[in-house]
């Protein structure tokens, strides 16, 4: 159960403004407040940052900073449930069944981490660019796509495994 298509089926269930997808001008709640939708997937509030379209893999901070996942980053790792571009506030999903921007030929059941491009995640897991605990649901054809992903536990980061 959980996301197969789009972030639009997706309600929040906690009390807070807004739904995954939903792109705010101005921040609607507090910068990482939590909530779940009514799958038990959990998601965080944070900002955006430039070139973010949805499914792109990020890190954020204490302070609600968002950084889409680059080459040895390192800490909390987030999806984007919308264009959460830069100056914008929105939910990026944390934990669950979600969607992300999978990279070209990535396996089905694969260990995930930052590809080639950054905010997208693929089996190529570059040194050190592992995400632990999140692995993908199916297997992408010859171009990147949004895709279906499994994070069990708070992904994270850290500049230490990968390929």
């Amino acid at each position: 159960m959980g996301l197969t298509a789009s972030y639009t089926e997706a309600v929040l269930v906690t009390p807070v403004i807004g739904q995954p997808g939903d792109i705010h001008s101005t921040a609607q709640n507090a910068l990482g407040t939590k909530s779940k939708d009514q799958f038990g997937n959990d998601y965080v509030y944070l900002g955006g940052v430039v070139s973010t379209v949805e499914g792109m893999a990020a890190t954020f901070d204490e302070a609600g900073v968002v950084t889409l996942l680059a080459a040895n980053a390192k800490g909390p790792v987030a999806w984007a449930t919308g264009a959460i571009v830069a100056a914008k506030f929105g939910w990026w999903a944390r934990k669950g069944n979600l969607l992300g921007r999978v990279a070209a030929n990535t396996a089905d059941n694969a260990l995930l981490g930052r590809e080639t491009t950054d905010g997208e995640i693929g089996d190529g897991r570059a040194a050190g660019d592992q995400i632990y605990g999140v692995m993908s649901r199916v297997a992408t054809g010859a171009a990147a796509a949004l895709s279906s992903i499994q994070v069990y536990t708070d992904a994270f980061v850290d500049d230490v495994y990968g390929s």
